[in-house]
């Protein structure tokens, strides 16, 4: 770029002989004057005046052209889009963190950036809106770094258990809500299966928590009939648990497991549904014919 500044070279200064004054310019000296005066007092003022009315005639121009006030706003802010992101203040790197189970494609989605997306005009708040609207997604910050940097920093539900309904198993958090689809490495969470089991998951999960005897060889709570729950055993082996007075029958199955080992017996049912009273059914071998029932109050 070629600088402008003060010539090196010499100069010589040419002083022009004084000419007398011509008589019909006198009458307009004051006027230019004036005109001068005004002018250097105030010309910021017309200067701002001046750049208000032609803005005023473009927008209305525009107007009447592109059909509405909208389209103004939308034609300039597309303008200023593309002219901002050729100028440098285009978004050439995105940074991502605290995300596991939300795929990045849904992240990239939300943030909703394309090739002429800047930093200037992209709208960090409302990509934290939309970020909030992903399942996974409990808490998410939103921060631009000039000139070309947004950064994302994403806090997702914790997951409670895994819910199994019409053949899809999904990850659920506290509320019951579905968050992800559930993958391999989910399966150290506990599973519930059937209609309303998500609902009332950790009510059930956090009771058995508590339990650790009969903990063992659980693979899934089943509810039933949305009213109450089954305990189902790798071995095969159902427990039938009461619509009320869970913990109850809870804690009668922890002391039977402890003391008698009841739940590693050759039994393929354990009905506690009505309390006081345990009814077990063994395990039907194929000598043996129908499983023998019994009762114990």
């Amino acid at each position: 770029m070629q600088q402008v500044g003060r010539a090196a070279t010499a100069s010589s200064i040419v002083i022009a002989p004084r000419r007398a004054p011509l008589s019909g310019r006198r009458g307009n000296l004051p006027t230019l004057n004036k005109i001068n005066r005004f002018w250097v007092l105030h010309r910021k003022l017309l200067l701002r005046g001046i750049g208000a009315l032609l803005c005023a005639l473009l927008i209305t121009l525009v107007f009447q052209t592109r059909g509405g006030i909208a389209n103004v706003v939308l034609t300039v802010s597309g303008v200023l889009s593309g002219e901002f992101s050729q100028v440098g203040f285009g978004i050439s790197e995105i940074s991502i963190t605290g995300q596991s189970m939300t795929a990045e494609r849904q992240v990239l989605s939300a943030l909703d950036l394309n090739e002429r997306t800047s930093t200037l005009t992209f709208d960090a708040s409302a990509a934290r809106e939309r970020l909030l609207a992903l399942p996974a997604i409990a808490e998410a910050t939103v921060r631009k770094i000039y000139p070309g940097q947004v950064i994302v920093n994403l806090t997702e539900s914790a997951p409670v258990a895994r819910w199994r309904i019409n053949g899809q198993t999904f990850v659920i958090d506290a509320a019951g809500k579905p968050i992800a689809g559930a993958i391999g490495v989910d399966e150290h969470l506990p599973l519930v299966i059937g209609a309303g089991a998500a609902d009332d998951a950790t009510v059930i999960v956090r009771a058995l928590e508590r339990y650790q005897a009969i903990g063992a060889g659980l693979v899934a709570v089943s509810r039933i009939a949305d009213r109450r729950w089954d305990l189902i055993y790798q071995s095969g082996l159902r427990v039938q648990l009461p619509e009320n007075g869970v913990a109850q029958a809870l804690t009668a199955l922890e002391g039977l497991q402890t003391d008698y080992s009841l739940l590693d017996r050759d039994l393929s049912l354990i009905d506690l549904r009505v309390n006081g009273t345990l009814a077990v059914r063994l395990v039907q071998h194929e000598e043996d014919g129908a499983g023998q029932t019994g009762l114990i109050e």
